[in-house]
């Protein structure tokens, strides 16, 4: 299980990536295993839309469960990956790559102070 030192994670198993100003947001390592192969992903979102942190992001379908995938951040999408929606497994080879979801231009970057470092989410799902 990968948990990399330089995002911040959601409770809800999603990842953030800040980089000048443009969060970029996916589902973890620990998330795509749980779920097993993914089979398809739904955007709830597009790009121009203002979000809110809480708010759905998407629906994620594998072969063991649908889940909803949250918003970890708030502003406005300025990106969306399609590749996942054309390729759902990318999400179990990549989580942290090409398996990116979307980039939203942050309203306020004091909000990745709400979510955990790698090293508390590791233990938040691992013990």
């Amino acid at each position: 299980m990968n948990f990399p030192k330089e995002l911040k994670f959601a409770q809800t198993d999603e990842w953030v990536r800040l980089e000048n100003g443009i969060a970029t947001v996916g589902i973890s390592d620990y998330a795509q295993d749980a779920l097993g192969d993914v089979v398809y992903f739904e955007f709830s979102v597009e790009v121009g839309d203002k979000v809110k942190a809480g708010g759905q992001l998407g629906q994620v379908d594998s072969a063991k469960a649908s889940s909803e995938v949250m918003l970890p951040v708030s502003g406005v999408v300025t990106e969306i990956n399609e590749a996942v929606s054309d390729d759902a497994e990318i999400l179990n080879k990549d989580p942290y790559g090409e398996g990116w979801l979307l980039r939203i231009k942050m309203d306020d970057p004091a909000e990745l102070e709400e979510l955990l470092s790698a090293e508390a989410y590791q233990a938040y799902r691992l013990g």
